[in-house]
């Protein structure tokens, strides 16, 4: 029997060790679900790993459970893999496991939880959210890491859902929400929340209404807090409502603040709110204490001494000057009372003895408060690296704590006098010290050194015993700060006095904890964390300790529900009601489609926007009113003139209309509630007299634009709808009706994409193999020319609508100068100040004043002339001559009306030109004049100052104000992309992503002088546009009509005669969002990047030629506080020698910055960023020896005297002599070396500065040019003669001229300096190289000082800190 029953228990434990062996090696499931039912947990996601062998009811069972739903309320479907296409459900009453449902082992299988026949899913009901610990039991998939930190384990916790945030946790405890870096605030005041003394009394205050606002009121804020997290079923609730009481704004909820000092201020906010009320005392009588600081002779043993109070004890973690750490809180606390001597210089003045004497100073601890606070000073500043600091050195502290030991008797009873020492205390005397120990039970009893008498030694030793055998304190809050000096995290472990149950309250997050992890926030490192464990875990330590007295007597609970005063009985019904109201409004959210909504105005035709909101079970014709008064038409159109379509706004498609559904509910029209619609609506209206069209879903969307020949017209568009298995035939037939125009002569042109026009002419072909698609764009032509015969691509048709495809309107302002005005200023830059020819030229253009016409009319005569252009240049196209006039013109003589002054132009244009009149001398002379100082006035820019910085982008943008700025609508020149071409541009070279390399710009004219304008004509025409208004009085305007396939160059040739200047010498910019101007310099470029209605601004100014570059010349002051000042913009040219350019810059320099220079004093040096680099020697010649480029900057720097670089294989360097016996670094001089040997360097410093040539030290400086670094450190910071002897390789690498060079006499020794005079020097040092922009290392950060504000904001004086 024995036997067989132990054969039985074996065979049971076998048969189950094999089942969990499987269950091991079954393949497991990863599954991932995401709920679309909702817009605020789309993004969130559920994860599940589960065995493959689960059933598919386990696994909905499952998705319930985690994400809070109902089961059977919901449906699952896929979201990935081979049956994403498949929308079916899963059936959750399947006996199918979830492997044979298709769900694939080692793979992410993706489902979507989606509405249950278009119902919501239901949410669990809030009494089975609230589970016991056995929840734990049913957590599904991997278990938490072990060792994980209990206190901050909700962070990491994957049983954690987002269907949780909405529900209290399991622990009962509600959550406080972090508003940014607020989680100090939180930790406070869930201490104070879980202390019952402080809560109980926070509830028996009343607020009275009538005499503050609610909303200002600290305590009345307090308590509305207290009451929800109380009583809310909430996961977490806001504390935006306290920090407001506290005159905090937004801004302060990003500051991060000491949770000590937090304390303190609240505290004293408190007592200020809480004057003349039962409350008044309340902070004093649960956290104030008192002790007494006394200094007592060694000789005579007279004491003075004063009584302070505190709320708190802070304890220091190390001892002054010491590197090891006290080990207990009891340790550190007996190092605060431990005495110290007064000895040698120190020595204290005895009102006895009259004289200096050896003397003990110290603490004693005379009263303890109820609640004991004990701060832990782990933010120390270290005076050697000059920062703040954290130290994580390990500190026990016991769960009780004895607190009898640190008060001591022995003192009462010296028989010793005492007197008072500091009259300014707040509690004094000169008692003798038998009298002291009661002196803390009556704060009147001492006063200003006075002596009064008081019980005998024997009552007072006897009252001192019972004192001490009641001081036992049990530990309930723990605040932990986790992090560094310069910013960490703050949460706080409290033990609930009701179960005596530890609690982690991070934020939101409340979860249990045990006595082992509050173990872990003594700090330092424990060996059993492994070898990392200082790097990731001591920076987690406790911060403050808050412990209660442990008497039965004043031991509080919390007030029950019916222990309530009336008021917070109220308050705790108002609360309920706001968040039972709040909850109703989550549902109704929960339940309401959010979908764009789109409106073509009726009257104002622009494209209205905005977001339909309308509750699921609102019918399709309440919908229809909502959106009729959101997009506000009752003015333009009748209600029953409206309604809503499905509409594509991306493809411009009207997908179907709701004809017979004005009853269906919204839901089921949309498809449920979703955070996101494939799909938008729209309003769409109707006259009276007409009918709504019906759209059938399958049914594509097509525009037909009618194009008239004759005129050269193209009409607005008809829609038309259309089926994609219709022939082209019957799409004519159809396209006939709807038009009126004969179907046999038609010819239907498809835009399938931009600028591809295809002609559909196999009429038996679908509109589907046409390549039509939801939303189209068709072009007819029914006339019967002979156009219809000739090849598409050679018909007018196919031009016409060609150019339709290419042409945008762009506004363009002109300088606020008249033509006449500044056609004068072209003529005599082109006459190059010959008076002769300037004479000559003004003959050519005079004509009598009177007959001046205004800009408007020039317009209008210049536009009908680029008409009759336009007409011959096409006959001579058709003539095959069209590139004669291209040809046959050059920089001089331009065959059209833009023509400059010249001989040969034709009579009608030489008519137009002497209709440009100028003004008389007098005004030339003082145009000339203000042109040289008028830099503020961009649109006359001086020709030579005036120059603007390019790069090498295919349409070079570049800021007006010389500083590089960011495109405001986050599109660069690139914004239209290069797919986007006319086949007539396919067989030119693109550079729309390389840049030339060989110029900064590309010029109008090639090396012959000849026009690069193109050989076929490029639309364009202009006409006088009125701005609006402040677009800046006198402003003229054009609104142009122009082939955006024209160059740069070509668009300016046409502007010409509007701007009165040839297009050498005027420049364009494009105008961007905010008005931000930047320059197009590529001239080769087309307008391709422009679209419609963008605005340009044309601004005088001589454009670069090609092999020209702009340049920036900036000043080089090697010994001024700012070593780099802006000189000028100048041009240099490909092939130019350095001398060449230098002579250039002479008379420029001389007009422009007063500096009268000769050729021989100055050098041009390279810039990078504010770093001197290599010398130019005068003949160097840009872009063979030099690389030159769009952008360029470079150095101008004055000679002392001759110029000592002759060669490239000499090397310049800047030397500076540090003084360490003055504290001082001397000016800037310059050494040339003519080999990279260490040991010249040294021969010429020591020839420069006198020192002794074995006695020389030098380092190279950091950072950027001046290298500036701080007196206080360049002594030791810096690396002294590096052991190298040459000065080309690591670590110095100076290679090229321009390095700085720190040198010192090693024998000179550095100065001894005062306290007073390194904090002077400190000072210095940190204004100097603020200055300078050097960074300082020893300036500590500055922070913004914690206040609260009674008066409800925060004091607006700015000189306050």
């Amino acid at each position: 029997m024995f036997w067989s029953c132990r054969q039985s228990i074996f065979a049971e434990m076998k048969k189950k060790f094999s089942q969990v062996e499987s269950a091991a090696e079954e393949p497991r499931v990863l599954c991932i679900i995401q709920d679309t039912t909702n817009s605020k947990t789309v993004n969130e996601r559920v994860t599940l790993n589960l065995p493959a062998s689960t059933p598919l009811k386990r696994l909905f069972e499952d998705v319930a459970s985690k994400v809070g739903y109902v089961n059977g309320t919901f449906d699952l479907v896929w979201g990935n893999g081979d049956n994403v296409t498949d929308t079916t459900p899963i059936d959750q009453n399947s006996d199918k496991t979830i492997l044979d449902a298709g769900f694939e082992p080692g793979k992410k299988n993706f489902l979507h939880l989606t509405d249950k026949d278009g119902e919501q899913p239901h949410i669990m009901p809030e009494e089975s959210s609230t589970t016991d610990d056995s929840a734990q039991d049913r957590f599904i998939g991997p278990l938490p890491r072990e060792g994980s930190v209990g206190c901050t384990n909700d962070y990491v916790s994957q049983s954690y859902s987002y269907s949780s945030v909405l529900s209290k946790s399991e622990t009962g405890y509600v959550g406080l929400v972090n508003q940014a870096m607020t989680c100090y605030l939180n930790s406070l005041l869930q201490t104070l929340f879980m202390t019952p003394e402080f809560r109980n009394a926070l509830y028996k205050w009343e607020f009275e209404e009538s005499e503050e606002d609610p909303v200002m009121s600290i305590p009345y804020q307090l308590q509305r807090l207290f009451v929800l997290l109380q009583t809310s079923k909430k996961r977490a609730i806001e504390t935006t409502d306290v920090t407001r009481s506290f005159g905090w704004d937004s801004s302060e909820a990003w500051q991060q603040h000491d949770v000590q000092e937090l304390c303190r201020v609240m505290f004293d906010a408190l007592e200020q709110k809480w004057k003349q009320t039962e409350q008044a005392d309340l902070i004093n009588q649960l956290y104030q204490g008192k002790l007494k600081d006394y200094v007592r002779c060694l000789e005579c043993g007279y004491e003075g001494w004063r009584i302070d109070t505190y709320l708190d004890i802070p304890l220091v973690i190390r001892p002054y000057g010491s590197n090891q750490a006290f080990a207990s809180v009891e340790e550190a606390l007996h190092a605060f009372i431990q005495p110290e001597i007064l000895d040698g210089p120190n020595q204290y003045f005895c009102e006895r003895c009259k004289k200096k004497c050896d003397a003990r100073k110290g603490l004693r601890f005379l009263h303890f408060p109820y609640l004991l606070t004990l701060q832990l000073k782990r933010f120390d500043f270290d005076y050697t690296t000059m920062h703040r600091i954290k130290l994580n050195d390990r500190m026990t502290f016991p769960e009780e704590l004895d607190m009898s030991v640190f008060i001591d008797v022995e003192d009462e009873k010296s028989p010793q006098t005492e007197s008072c020492t500091d009259s300014g205390a707040e509690n004094e005397g000169s008692c003798h010290s038998d009298q002291m120990s009661n002196d803390f039970s009556n704060d009147d009893g001492v006063d200003e050194g006075i002596c009064l008498e008081s019980n005998s030694a024997a009552e007072r030793i006897s009252k001192a015993g019972s004192e001490k055998s009641s001081l036992l304190y049990e530990l309930f809050s723990v605040m932990v700060h986790s992090g560094s000096a310069a910013g960490g995290h703050y949460y706080a472990c409290i033990k609930s006095f009701s179960d005596d149950q530890w609690y982690s309250f991070n934020d939101q997050h409340v979860s249990k904890i045990t006595q082992e992890d509050i173990k872990k926030t003594y700090g330092g490192s424990s060996g059993s964390r492994g070898y990392y464990s200082s790097a990731f875990a001591s920076s987690t330590n406790a911060y403050m300790l808050i412990y209660r007295l442990k008497d039965p007597t004043r031991n509080a609970k919390f007030l029950e529900a019916h222990e309530y005063p009336e008021h917070i009985k109220q308050l705790v019904q108002k609360e309920r009601e706001l968040e039972e109201q709040e909850k109703r409004q989550r549902e109704i959210e929960r339940n309401t489609c959010k979908i764009k909504l789109f409106c073509m105005h009726p009257t104002k035709q622009i494209m209205m926007e905005n977001k339909l909101e309308v509750h699921k079970d609102r019918t399709l014709k309440e919908a229809v009113e909502i959106a009729y008064k959101l997009m506000d038409l009752e003015e333009a159109v009748p209600l029953d003139c409206c309604r809503l379509v499905k509409y594509d706004e991306f493809h411009d498609y009207l997908e179907r209309s709701y004809e017979g559904e004005e009853d269906t509910p919204m839901g089921l029209l949309l498809g449920g509630v979703k955070s996101t619609y494939m799909f938008d609506l729209l309003l769409e209206t109707r006259r009276p007299d007409q009918i709504f069209q019906c759209y059938k879903p399958g049914e594509v969307m097509v525009k037909v634009h009618v194009v008239d020949l004759k005129t050269e017209s193209v009409a607005p568009p008809i829609s038309i709808r259309a089926y994609l298995n219709q022939t082209v035939s019957e799409f004519k037939q159809l396209i006939s009706k709807a038009t009126h125009l004969p179907a046999e002569t038609m010819r239907v042109v498809l835009e399938r994409c931009y600028n591809d026009l295809r002609l559909l002419n196999v009429s038996s072909k679908t509109l589907k193999a046409e390549g039509f698609f939801r939303s189209n764009k068709v072009f007819i032509e029914s006339s019967e020319s002979l156009d219809r015969h000739v090849a598409y691509t050679d018909s007018h048709l196919w031009k016409l609508l060609d150019r339709h495809a290419n042409t945008i309107r762009l506004y363009v302002s002109l300088p606020e100068q008249s033509p006449g005005s500044q056609f004068r200023r072209a003529v005599y830059q082109k006459s190059s100040g010959d008076a002769g020819n300037l004479d000559e030229a003004c003959e050519r253009v005079k004509g009598p004043v009177g007959n001046m016409k205004s800009v408007e009319a020039i317009l209008e005569e210049s536009t009908e002339k680029l008409k009759s252009l336009s007409l011959q240049q096409q006959q001579e196209g058709d003539n095959g001559d069209s590139s004669k006039s291209t040809e046959a013109s050059d920089f001089e003589n331009i065959e059209s009306p833009l023509n400059e002054i010249d001989s040969s132009a034709s009579a009608e244009n030489r008519e137009l030109e002497n209709q440009i009149q100028i003004s008389d001398p007098e005004n030339l002379q003082s145009e000339e004049r203000s042109d040289s100082d008028v830099n503020n006035d961009r649109s006359t820019s001086s020709v030579d100052s005036d120059i603007l910085s390019s790069s090498h982008s295919s349409d070079t943008l570049c800021n007006v104000d010389n500083a590089p700025l960011p495109l405001a609508n986050g599109l660069d020149s690139h914004s239209i992309t290069s797919s986007r071409r006319s086949k007539a541009n396919q067989g030119k070279k693109e550079t729309w992503d390389t840049a030339e390399e060989d110029s900064g710009t590309d010029s109008e004219y090639d090396e012959s002088g000849k026009s690069r304008g193109e050989a076929q004509y490029m639309y364009f025409k202009s006409e006088p546009y009125a701005a609006d208004e402040g677009s800046g009085e006198g402003q003229k305007w054009l609104m142009v009509h122009v082939d955006k396939r024209i160059t740069l160059s070509a668009f300016k040739q046409h502007l010409e005669p509007f701007v009165g200047v040839p297009s050498s010498h005027f420049k364009v910019f494009r105008v961007y969002a905010s008005n931000q101007e930047f320059e197009s310099v590529r001239l080769n470029e087309t307008l391709s990047s422009f679209s419609d209605d963008n605005k340009i601004t044309i601004r005088l100014g001589r454009a670069l030629k090609k092999g020209e570059y702009r340049v920036k010349v900036y000043q080089l002051l090697v010994n001024e506080p700012e070593p780099c000042k802006f000189l000028l913009d100048a041009v240099f040219a490909k092939g130019m020698t350095v001398r060449q350019s230098k002579e250039e810059l002479l008379p420029q320099l001389r007009e422009q910055c007063g500096l009268d220079l000769t050729i021989d004093r100055f050098r041009l040096r390279k810039k990078t960023w504010k770093n001197p680099g290599t010398v130019f020697l005068d003949y160097h010649i840009y872009e063979e020896d030099i690389n030159i480029s769009s952008n360029w900057e470079v150095f101008l720097e004055i000679l002392d005297g001759v110029e000592k670089m002759k060669s490239m294989s000499q090397l310049a360097v800047l030397s500076r002599r540090w003084r360490p016996s003055e504290m001082k670094l001397d000016s800037f001089q310059e050494v040339v070396l003519e080999s990279s040997s260490v040991e010249e360097l040294k021969e010429k410093l020591s020839e420069t500065s006198g020192i002794p040539l074995e006695n020389i030290e030098f380092a190279k400086g950091r950072g950027t040019f001046p290298c500036d670094i701080s007196i206080l450190e360049i002594h030791q910071d810096l690396d002294w003669n590096p052991k190298v002897s040459t000065l080309n390789v690591w670590p110095l690498y100076i290679c090229d001229d321009g390095a700085v060079i720190f040198y010192r006499d090693k024998t000179e020794e550095l100065m001894e300096l005062t306290d007073e005079q390194r904090n002077e020097l400190m000072k210095k040092e940190s204004s100097r190289l603020q200055k300078t922009g050097h960074r300082v290392t020893y300036s500590p950060r500055k922070e913004k000082a914690l206040k609260i504000y009674l008066d409800g904001a925060p004091n607006k004086d700015l000189t306050q800190d």
